[in-house]
Protein backbone atom coordinates (compact mmCIF):
# COMPACT_ATOMS: atom_id res chain seq x y z
CA UNK A 1 0.00 0.00 0.00
CA UNK A 2 2.62 2.57 0.78
CA UNK A 3 4.43 1.67 -2.60
CA UNK A 4 1.30 2.71 -4.25
CA UNK A 5 0.56 5.93 -1.93
CA UNK A 6 4.05 6.80 -2.96
CA UNK A 7 3.29 6.36 -6.51
CA UNK A 8 0.17 8.82 -6.44
CA UNK A 9 2.66 11.25 -4.23
CA UNK A 10 5.19 11.13 -6.45
CA UNK A 11 2.67 11.73 -9.85
CA UNK A 12 0.90 14.92 -8.11
CA UNK A 13 -2.41 12.42 -8.08
CA UNK A 14 -3.29 12.94 -4.27
CA UNK A 15 -4.58 16.34 -4.25
CA UNK A 16 -5.19 18.44 -0.95
CA UNK A 17 -7.84 20.78 -0.53
CA UNK A 18 -11.44 21.17 -0.49
CA UNK A 19 -13.47 18.74 -3.15
CA UNK A 20 -16.69 17.52 -4.07
CA UNK A 21 -16.70 13.97 -5.03
CA UNK A 22 -19.09 12.22 -8.35
CA UNK A 23 -20.97 11.28 -5.01
CA UNK A 24 -21.76 14.78 -3.63
CA UNK A 25 -19.45 14.05 -0.79
CA UNK A 26 -17.12 17.01 0.51
CA UNK A 27 -13.47 15.54 1.05
CA UNK A 28 -9.84 17.02 1.78
CA UNK A 29 -8.66 14.63 -0.49
CA UNK A 30 -8.96 13.60 -4.12
CA UNK A 31 -7.04 10.69 -5.55
CA UNK A 32 -6.88 12.26 -9.36
CA UNK A 33 -6.09 8.50 -10.88
CA UNK A 34 -5.68 10.28 -14.79
CA UNK A 35 -2.34 12.24 -13.30
CA UNK A 36 -0.81 8.90 -11.91
CA UNK A 37 -2.17 6.97 -15.35
CA UNK A 38 -0.66 9.30 -17.28
CA UNK A 39 2.72 7.92 -16.53
CA UNK A 40 2.59 4.45 -18.77
CA UNK A 41 5.61 3.33 -16.40
CA UNK A 42 3.64 4.16 -12.98
CA UNK A 43 -0.01 3.05 -14.84
CA UNK A 44 1.52 -0.42 -15.87
CA UNK A 45 3.34 -1.20 -12.31
CA UNK A 46 -0.06 -0.22 -10.52
CA UNK A 47 -2.15 -1.86 -12.67
CA UNK A 48 0.19 -5.38 -12.59
CA UNK A 49 -0.50 -4.98 -8.95
CA UNK A 50 -4.20 -5.35 -9.29
CA UNK A 51 -4.16 -7.97 -12.19
CA UNK A 52 -1.96 -9.92 -9.63
CA UNK A 53 -4.95 -9.37 -6.43
CA UNK A 54 -7.33 -10.34 -9.34
CA UNK A 55 -5.60 -13.05 -11.36
CA UNK A 56 -6.81 -16.14 -8.84
CA UNK A 57 -10.92 -15.64 -10.20
CA UNK A 58 -11.40 -17.10 -13.05
CA UNK A 59 -12.57 -14.62 -16.41
CA UNK A 60 -11.77 -14.01 -19.82
CA UNK A 61 -13.06 -10.78 -20.11
CA UNK A 62 -12.32 -7.03 -17.89
CA UNK A 63 -14.68 -4.52 -18.12
CA UNK A 64 -14.23 -1.09 -16.15
CA UNK A 65 -16.66 1.92 -16.30
CA UNK A 66 -15.60 5.14 -18.01
CA UNK A 67 -13.83 7.04 -17.89
CA UNK A 68 -11.62 6.78 -15.04
CA UNK A 69 -11.69 2.90 -15.47
CA UNK A 70 -11.05 2.65 -18.80
CA UNK A 71 -6.88 2.86 -18.41
CA UNK A 72 -7.08 0.62 -15.55
CA UNK A 73 -8.89 -2.03 -17.21
CA UNK A 74 -7.23 -2.18 -20.17
CA UNK A 75 -4.08 -2.47 -18.24
CA UNK A 76 -5.48 -5.23 -16.09
CA UNK A 77 -6.73 -6.93 -18.99
CA UNK A 78 -2.90 -6.49 -20.56
CA UNK A 79 -1.47 -7.91 -17.56
CA UNK A 80 -4.02 -10.91 -17.65
CA UNK A 81 -3.92 -11.28 -21.09
CA UNK A 82 -7.71 -10.66 -21.50
CA UNK A 83 -10.26 -9.14 -23.47
CA UNK A 84 -11.70 -5.65 -22.06
CA UNK A 85 -14.12 -3.60 -22.97
CA UNK A 86 -15.89 -0.60 -21.20
CA UNK A 87 -19.24 0.91 -20.17
CA UNK A 88 -20.16 4.39 -20.93
CA UNK A 89 -22.29 7.13 -20.20
CA UNK A 90 -25.91 6.95 -21.28
CA UNK A 91 -26.35 10.54 -21.67
CA UNK A 92 -28.70 10.13 -18.81
CA UNK A 93 -26.65 9.54 -16.04
CA UNK A 94 -26.34 5.92 -16.20
CA UNK A 95 -24.23 3.29 -17.98
CA UNK A 96 -24.34 1.29 -21.33
CA UNK A 97 -22.19 -0.58 -23.61
CA UNK A 98 -21.82 0.35 -27.00
CA UNK A 99 -19.33 0.27 -29.52
CA UNK A 100 -20.22 -3.55 -30.63
CA UNK A 101 -19.28 -4.93 -26.81
CA UNK A 102 -20.14 -7.95 -26.36
CA UNK A 103 -20.66 -10.18 -23.20
CA UNK A 104 -22.40 -13.23 -24.01
CA UNK A 105 -24.65 -15.46 -21.26
CA UNK A 106 -22.22 -17.30 -18.36
CA UNK A 107 -18.99 -15.47 -19.54
CA UNK A 108 -16.40 -14.69 -16.86
CA UNK A 109 -15.84 -11.33 -16.53
CA UNK A 110 -13.87 -8.78 -13.67
CA UNK A 111 -15.07 -5.43 -13.12
CA UNK A 112 -11.44 -3.11 -12.68
CA UNK A 113 -12.23 0.49 -11.58
CA UNK A 114 -9.85 3.55 -10.47
CA UNK A 115 -11.18 4.55 -7.33
CA UNK A 116 -14.56 3.66 -5.48
CA UNK A 117 -16.34 5.48 -2.51
CA UNK A 118 -19.34 4.32 -2.56
CA UNK A 119 -19.02 2.06 -5.35
CA UNK A 120 -22.02 3.12 -7.91
CA UNK A 121 -19.94 3.26 -10.77
CA UNK A 122 -18.81 -0.31 -10.54
CA UNK A 123 -22.46 -1.84 -9.09
CA UNK A 124 -23.99 -0.52 -12.43
CA UNK A 125 -21.11 -2.00 -14.03
CA UNK A 126 -22.01 -5.09 -12.64
CA UNK A 127 -25.76 -5.19 -12.97
CA UNK A 128 -24.81 -4.72 -16.73
CA UNK A 129 -22.61 -8.01 -17.15
CA UNK A 130 -25.54 -9.96 -14.98
CA UNK A 131 -28.52 -8.15 -17.04
CA UNK A 132 -26.39 -9.89 -19.91
CA UNK A 133 -26.16 -13.40 -18.64
CA UNK A 134 -22.02 -12.55 -17.58
CA UNK A 135 -20.73 -13.89 -14.65
CA UNK A 136 -18.51 -11.17 -12.61
CA UNK A 137 -15.77 -13.59 -10.83
CA UNK A 138 -14.86 -10.82 -8.58
CA UNK A 139 -14.38 -6.83 -8.82
CA UNK A 140 -11.40 -4.46 -8.13
CA UNK A 141 -9.87 -1.07 -7.42
CA UNK A 142 -6.42 0.69 -7.12
CA UNK A 143 -8.59 2.96 -4.34
CA UNK A 144 -11.03 2.19 -1.96
CA UNK A 145 -12.01 5.05 -0.29
CA UNK A 146 -15.40 3.85 1.04
CA UNK A 147 -13.46 3.20 4.78
CA UNK A 148 -15.61 0.11 4.32
CA UNK A 149 -19.02 0.92 3.95
CA UNK A 150 -19.28 -0.48 0.47
CA UNK A 151 -22.19 -2.28 -0.72
CA UNK A 152 -22.11 -5.74 -1.45
CA UNK A 153 -21.55 -6.61 -4.94
CA UNK A 154 -22.31 -10.05 -4.66
CA UNK A 155 -18.82 -11.18 -5.83
CA UNK A 156 -15.05 -10.84 -4.30
CA UNK A 157 -13.79 -7.37 -4.21
CA UNK A 158 -10.08 -6.58 -4.04
CA UNK A 159 -7.88 -2.60 -3.76
CA UNK A 160 -4.53 -1.78 -3.46
CA UNK A 161 -5.49 0.79 -1.39
CA UNK A 162 -8.22 1.25 1.78
CA UNK A 163 -8.12 4.36 3.27
CA UNK A 164 -10.89 6.12 5.09
CA UNK A 165 -10.64 9.70 4.56
CA UNK A 166 -13.23 12.09 5.75
CA UNK A 167 -16.27 13.18 4.28
CA UNK A 168 -18.57 15.57 4.46
CA UNK A 169 -22.59 16.00 3.22
CA UNK A 170 -22.86 19.21 1.51
CA UNK A 171 -24.57 20.31 4.67
CA UNK A 172 -22.30 19.34 7.34
CA UNK A 173 -18.68 21.21 5.78
CA UNK A 174 -16.63 21.59 8.55
CA UNK A 175 -15.80 25.41 8.95
CA UNK A 176 -11.96 25.33 7.88
CA UNK A 177 -13.38 23.66 4.56
CA UNK A 178 -15.84 26.79 4.02
CA UNK A 179 -13.65 29.41 3.26
CA UNK A 180 -11.78 26.96 0.74
CA UNK A 181 -13.37 26.74 -2.92
CA UNK A 182 -14.85 23.91 -3.49
CA UNK A 183 -13.82 21.73 -6.97
CA UNK A 184 -15.05 18.89 -8.76
CA UNK A 185 -11.72 17.49 -9.76
CA UNK A 186 -13.09 14.16 -11.46
CA UNK A 187 -13.67 13.84 -15.12
CA UNK A 188 -16.68 15.55 -15.83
Amino acid sequence: MNDVLDLFRKTGALLHGHFILRSGLHSREFFQCALLLQDTQAASRVCGLLADKLRGFEATTVISPAVGGIIVGQEVGRHLGLRHIFAEKDGEGGLVLRRGFKITPGERIVVAEDVVTRGGRVQETIQIVRDLGGIVAAAGSIVDRSGGSLPDFGCPFVSLVQMTPETFSPDAIPEDLRGIPAIKPGSK
